[in-house]
């Protein structure tokens, strides 16, 4: 005869394995296939222009881990003429997120490089009329640099703000039986001014996506906002 405790041990692995079916993901989603960030993001517009570098202040660490965080990363320095004003562009994509692969946040890389983070707030960046991006600000800090930044990652169709919203948003996909891709999409600028620094780093961005070909917006800012900016007349 089988006792209770038995039928709870059995009741408890089953309800494990299902668990565990359900949380495997078994299809893979991306929405920037065959991704060439040197070419589908814009290499000028309006008064900026940019030029590639190597030596921006990067989320990873040497060894294998980065290599499998990220399938291409792209750093640039944008400048204008105009305002002398310099912004910094990391763009790092990987084709999975998983438990194991997942974007990393500049608020923890940061310190890592031997910054301190003295603000961090949510902020939304308005593409169009109907169409916001939600992204964060923060400001780092070393050796009297302040670094200015307005970052945003893109996790599937998903736009988490924070390592819980990312942790959460992967789960949903793991729901869905997706393996999803993602991006971290970083701008800096360095200036004492942290309300003037935002500013024109939130119209950069809008500039530098709606200068994006509509085609390869979704690889950057999902789905959703990409068809809502599609309906703005240029």
């Amino acid at each position: 005869m089988i006792g209770r405790r038995d039928l709870l041990i059995g009741g408890a692995s089953v309800a494990g394995s299902v668990a565990a079916y359900l949380l495997t993901p078994r299809r893979h989603v991306s929405l920037m296939p065959a991704a060439n960030l040197s070419v589908v993001a814009p290499a000028a517009f309006g008064g900026w222009v940019s030029r590639d570098v190597t030596d921006l202040v990067a989320p990873k660490i040497e060894g294998s881990l980065a290599s499998r965080l990220y399938n291409t990363t792209l750093e640039r320095i944008y400048s204008d003429s105009a305002s002398g004003a310099a912004v910094m562009v990391l763009l790092a994509y990987g084709d999975t997120q998983s438990n194991e692969l997942q974007l990393h946040r500049p608020e923890v890389c940061y310190p890592a490089f031997g910054f301190d983070i003295t603000a961090n707030r949510q902020l939304m960046i308005a593409l169009s009329a109907n169409a916001a991006l939600p992204a964060r600000n923060l400001i780092a800090e070393a050796g009297g640099r302040h670094e200015n930044i307005v970052y945003w990652t893109r996790l599937g169709e998903y736009l988490p703000t924070t390592e819980n919203e990312q942790r959460i948003d992967r789960v949903k996909t793991a729901l869905h039986g997706v393996i999803s891709d993602g991006i971290l999409a970083r701008f800096s600028l360095v200036s004492d001014d942290p309300a003037a620094a935002a500013t024109m780093l939130g119209g950069f961005v809008t500039q530098f996506i709606r200068s994006i070909d509509p085609g390869h917006r979704a690889g950057f800012i999902g789905t959703r906002l990409a068809s809502a900016l599609a309906k703005v007349k240029a």
